[in-house]
């Protein structure tokens, strides 16, 4: 049997059945792709690497604990492994660029994508860092009032109760203060013509 022809699903379960080197034949079909998305993201190679390493211990705990049970998806598992030992990390540093922050104002309004896991081309993906590093650029144009309540929803992803607990005001304003930095943040955007979706 030649373990490099058989499907990843037959790989898992070889290896599941104690052939150590299927595991081995599943590693090295996709560990470029893990790998190169990790470094998409993190931009360190010291740093990619453990992370990697991270992702396949806890691909194969999952697997040895007999709690692996995406048949026919490993590609896409190993992919969200990794997404949230990144954004683990990045919260660890307190560094995480957020996630979708709207307007409770305006539902529909999202100042940053949400930070996908899916597949993208290599176009769309640099487009979006550099949108990302734009808009990060532009907080810094707001009056620091706003400029420091968007920093700590954003960046410290604290809820407006906790903000409002933080700076000693009401809920409504730490509210009103969002709203405020939304709408100027907006005219930025369109001052600066920058796309805000694909």
């Amino acid at each position: 049997m030649v373990l490099s022809n058989l499907g990843d699903s037959d790989l898992i379960t070889s290896y599941i059945n104690g052939n150590e080197k299927a595991f081995e034949t599943l590693l090295l079909r996709h560990k470029d792709r893990v790998y190169r998305y990790i470094y998409s993201k993190l931009k360190d190679g010291q740093l990619s690497n453990d992370i990697f390493q991270d992702t396949f211990v806890k691909v194969v705990n999952t697997m040895k604990l007999g709690n692996y049970n995406e048949e026919g998806k490993f590609l896409p598992w190993c992919m969200r492994i990794a997404h949230n030992l990144v954004i683990d990390h990045y919260r660890k540093q307190n560094k995480m660029r957020m996630i979708s922050e709207t307007s409770p104002f305006d539902s529909t309004y999202s100042i940053f994508q949400k930070i996908d896991s899916g597949e993208k081309n290599y176009i769309e993906k640099t487009t979006q860092e550099e949108l990302e590093n734009q808009m990060v650029s532009l907080i810094d144009h707001l009056p620091e009032v706003q400029k420091e309540i968007i920093k700590l929803r954003i960046f410290r992803d604290m809820s407006f109760k906790e903000i409002a607990e933080l700076k000693d005001i009401s809920i409504n304003t730490a509210l009103g203060r969002m709203r405020y930095a939304l709408i100027n943040m907006r005219k930025l955007i369109e001052k600066h013509n920058l796309v805000t979706e694909f």
